[in-house]
């Protein structure tokens, strides 16, 4: 039996708002209370940690990502504006620099990532040739912030065939199918290094407070071989990793096809994730009832259809998991609910709504479509750092949809009211896994009535997470007496009461609410001091 007494701090805690010590034993939290009463169980422990005043809180949990595109991501050239790329001449320059970095005779492709645009004066993306030229002959791949389109150079676009595919562009850019080909040649690695790079995006995770993420894997993104990898090496909370849960985004037209999957991959969450019924608002490719503003032409791209998506749920909720869809535009939404009301048709409403299948983002949600959600039991994973980072009236929705579509986007509010099963994810490497920035985001929403008080929203952060992969019997996601120890230690600058919708002080420490950190917009951001995985340390400033 190991233990480790944590002290002289704040716990997070519903069920005991006034606790100050925290015991775990064998991976489970076996007591909390006051420092009185910790001082008396000292002798009997393990480990001591002096909290300092620090906040010990259920650990995060990130309900999408991508790890093996974040670590890439990682280690490939920053094109955004935070990383101090004002101009489409600053990325070719950043892309020069890499190039020319390179050793004699390297020839794996050279990644870019992050860029919008609309950031840039010259308000276009790089162009084939311009890729070709800053490369120096390498195989080039650059993707846009939303990672639905890139721009690759004359090298990349041999090497995968690109010419002639849907969605490829003689100036470069690749979309769609192109996309899908274009990305699997820069995403080629061996083995080794795909093992390296899932650790790198787990160990960066963990760092950030996360216990576990939601692997959103798909043929496009990466193998079969690579998410059973990573459901093994983190499996066991002794792996000292993040819990992956795992969802693979290939549709099945039978049950068989469903049953097959899950034997592929023992121990694999949900049949979907990134199953896309469509695209992306940025690369326009998110599919709308009406034409974007900015592109009157187009209304984007449907990728399943009503009967595809109905087969699918039919199948997986006969195999006895649940279903889940990349869904971002309107005319996306109804064509997936559509889809759901067939399979309800068939398997009876009861049964579909029973499985609790999932819809990640749905950012355009209005009344008759949120009716639909709820009498179809659907769970939502959503990203509350898109609006933050293109949300308001002078932002990237609005500059594609209009104001007066761009303000009904990411309805948090209205889907938390209805009791809609919320989650919160980063989509990384759309955006960094930062889960305080997520859940400012949901409480700052740009549009006042729809945002949620920051204790909903670090619900949906962390027990939400495990409710939305059918994991909430676990007891994860809160901390109490028999709970796992899945926790994160925080240094906040100060710990507040969180009122319905705002932040307010309290007069008292102890005030019978559980606290969290201030997250007003001046407010620092947390530090992570440690997290835990069932007792096992994953990352650890605490020494």
């Amino acid at each position: 039996m190991t233990s480790t007494l944590y002290r002289h701090g704040v716990v997070h805690s519903p069920s005991d708002p006034f606790a100050e010590a925290v015991l775990v034993e064998d991976g489970t939290v076996a007591w909390m209370g006051s420092d009185d009463t910790a001082d008396g169980l000292v002798a009997g422990v393990d480990e001591v940690v002096e909290l300092d005043g620090a906040l010990v809180a259920p650990a995060f949990v990130d309900a999408h990502v991508h790890l093996l595109e974040s670590a890439l991501a990682a280690r490939g050239v920053d094109l955004s504006l935070a990383a101090g790329v004002r101009s489409l001449a600053d990325a070719l320059e950043a892309l020069s620099r890499a190039a020319g970095a390179r050793a004699v005779g390297e020839r794996l492709p050279l990644l870019g990532h992050g860029w919008d645009e609309r950031d840039w004066p010259e308000g276009r993306p790089p162009t084939r040739a311009e890729l070709d030229a800053v490369g120096q002959g390498l195989p080039v791949y650059v993707a846009r912030v939303d990672v639905h389109s890139a721009v690759v150079s004359s090298a990349l676009a041999e090497l995968a065939g690109l010419h002639g595919l849907p969605g490829w562009s003689e100036d470069g850019r690749v979309e769609r199918d192109a996309h899908h080909a274009a990305r699997a040649v820069a995403r080629s690695v061996d083995a080794a290094e795909r093992t390296a790079l899932y650790r790198e995006a787990l160990t960066a995770a963990a760092a950030a407070g996360v216990v576990a993420v939601h692997e959103q894997s798909a043929p496009s993104i990466d193998t079969r071989d690579g998410l059973r990898e990573l459901l093994t090496m983190t499996a066991a909370p002794a792996s000292a990793l993040p819990l992956v849960i795992g969802y693979r985004g290939e549709a099945c037209v039978t049950v068989d096809d469903a049953r097959e999957l899950l034997a592929d991959l023992p121990g694999l969450a949900g049949i979907g994730g990134d199953l896309n019924v469509d695209g992306s608002f940025g690369s326009r490719t998110a599919a709308l009832r009406q034409p974007y503003a900015d592109a009157p032409g187009t209304s984007g791209h449907l990728y399943l259809t009503a009967e595809q998506v109905a087969n699918h749920v039919t199948a997986v909720t006969r195999a006895g998991a649940h279903a889940a869809f990349h869904v971002i535009g309107d005319r996306a939404l109804d064509e997936v609910l559509l889809g759901l009301r067939a399979a309800a048709d068939v398997e009876g409403t009861a049964a579909v709504a029973g499985a609790g299948h999932r819809i990640e983002h749905a950012e355009m949600v209005d009344a008759p479509s949120l009716a639909q959600i709820v009498l179809l039991g659907l769970r939502l994973s959503v990203q509350p750092a898109f609006d933050a980072l293109w949300g308001g009236p002078d932002g990237m929705y609005a500059a594609r949809l209009g104001r007066g579509r761009a303000a009904a986007l990411n309805p948090f509010a209205d889907l938390a009211a209805a009791g809609v099963p919320l989650a919160l994810g980063s989509d990384s490497p759309v955006t960094p896994v930062d889960p305080w920035a997520g859940v400012r985001a949901a409480a700052a929403h740009h549009e006042v009535d729809q945002r949620i008080s920051v204790r909903a929203a670090f619900r949906a952060a962390t027990r939400g997470g495990w409710r939305l992969a059918h994991l909430d019997h676990t007891g994860a996601g809160e901390l109490r007496v028999g709970s796992p120890a899945h926790l994160a230690v925080w240094r906040a600058e100060h710990l507040v009461v969180q009122a319905a919708r705002t932040s307010s002080w309290s007069a008292d420490a102890r005030a019978g609410s559980p606290l969290l950190p201030d997250l007003s917009p001046d407010a620092a951001a947390p530090r992570c001091l440690r997290t835990v995985r069932a007792g096992v340390v994953l990352h650890d400033e605490l020494g």
